[in-house]
């Protein structure tokens, strides 16, 4: 008898690996931005203003994703964007000034956004169709690809090696595994009388809460990444070896949460799962706020990562399954995480500046309170779109 499970099972596996190959992409460039800083001879300022181009050219391109994969449909689509972004990797280090900087950090996020939205779409209906949460796993997957990435790329900053040879050589491998990959995720085909999703559109009504939910979470994200290791050195006097340890032991805690992450989800539901993460980030950064020693903050910073590690898998499955076109809501409610990603660390800093470190982690222990209270937004409904699955068949089913 033929395991009818069997094809959407492998495509889950596929588009776990691509999650992982977009993860390495991230964490080789994160490890070479002082190098592509000195290539392109810019200030602290300069360089500040060039990576916040990244968020801007993936907000502007999201909203295209659905369109992409409409058009072609989600395989292809998909095998083009993934490639698309690991090629990207290496124009960074080719830019020798601001400008062209900026330029090449647009494009890089452009390709990273609509590479996201496809391939977190695509999450989405496997986990439909498997019946149980998978979402979280392939996070998971996400942060385990970029700690990867990021080992490498810090192996070959030791190595003294020239950053375009790195990532020449990486985007190579990564584009060969992706394609290779994409061969196996299932193939969404729109019905026949389905019109073609906008190529720009406001995020979708049902798309605006749950990206309320998600801000909430990547605002504490990226806080805790950017200023975990300033807030013990300079509020604490830590070490700059103890310092940088915070900041991996939030990483860690955050992957080995996302990939434990789904038993929890199957077990107890998205909704309870978040609320109970929302405490466990409250109580991470009280921690933080009245932190006297290194290792209670060191604490804090840990249960901030568990609180919000499964919150954005679950706001983008929460989005694909809330109506009938998955890849437009989840790139809503991508582009209002992303907007939070970038504006977090400024604003961080910025009340640092005004008042201290202690009132800004009290700013975002406060919007840690919102996972909490809010987490009803992600009990929704689920979506349809016909699909089929590669060498096997998979019930069709009409929008």
């Amino acid at each position: 008898m033929v395991d009818e499970r069997r094809p959407v099972r492998r495509a889950r596996y596929a588009v776990a690996a691509v999650f992982a190959v977009h993860g390495a992409v991230t964490g080789s460039f994160a490890t070479r931005v002082p190098w592509v800083q000195d290539h392109a001879s810019l200030s602290t300022g300069q360089l500040g203003f060039a990576l916040a181009f990244t968020a801007f050219g993936a907000s502007c391109s999201m909203p295209l994703a659905g369109r992409i994969s409409h058009r072609f449909g989600s395989r292809t689509a998909l095998r083009g964007l993934i490639a698309l972004w690991t090629l990207a990797l290496v124009l960074p280090s080719l830019a020798p000034n601001l400008y062209t900087l900026c330029l090449a950090m647009f494009v890089y996020g452009a390709t990273a956004g609509m590479a996201d939205v496809a391939m977190n779409a695509l999450g989405v209906e496997v986990e439909r169709l498997l019946d149980r949460s998978i979402m979280s796993g392939l996070h998971g997957m996400w942060s385990a690809g970029a700690l990867i990435g990021s080992a490498a790329g810090t192996l070959a900053a030791h190595l003294g090696s020239d950053a375009r040879l790195h990532f020449a050589l990486t985007a190579a491998v990564l584009t060969l595994l992706g394609v290779l990959a994409c061969g196996w995720v299932l193939d969404v085909q729109p019905a026949e009388d389905e019109e073609p999703p906008p190529r720009f559109a406001l995020p979708p009504r049902s798309a605006l809460l749950i990206g309320a939910v998600g801000f909430c979470a990547v605002f504490a994200e990226g806080a805790s990444l950017d200023w975990s290791a300033v807030f013990l050195r300079d509020r604490l006097d830590s070490s700059a070896g103890l310092a940088a340890a915070s900041t991996t032991g939030f990483m860690l805690t955050m992957a080995v949460a996302r990939i434990a992450g789904d038993a929890v989800v199957n077990r107890f539901g998205a909704v309870r799962t978040v609320r109970a993460g929302g405490v466990l980030a409250v109580l991470g950064g009280l921690l933080i706020v009245v932190a006297r020693y290194p290792a209670v903050a060191m604490t804090g910073f840990a249960l901030m990562g568990l609180g919000i590690a499964v919150v954005v898998p679950l706001c983008f499955a929460a989005a694909g399954h809330s109506g009938p076109n998955p890849s437009q809501a989840i790139a809503g409610v991508a582009t209002i995480t992303y907007t939070s990603g970038l504006i977090a660390p400024s604003l961080i800093g910025g009340v640092a500046q005004a008042t201290s470190l202690v009132v800004s982690f009290g700013l975002v222990t406060a919007l840690a309170c919102g996972l909490a209270v809010f987490a009803g937004v992600l009990g929704g409904g689920r979506g349809s779109r016909e699909i089929s699955a590669p060498a096997a068949a998979v019930p069709d089913r009409q929008s």
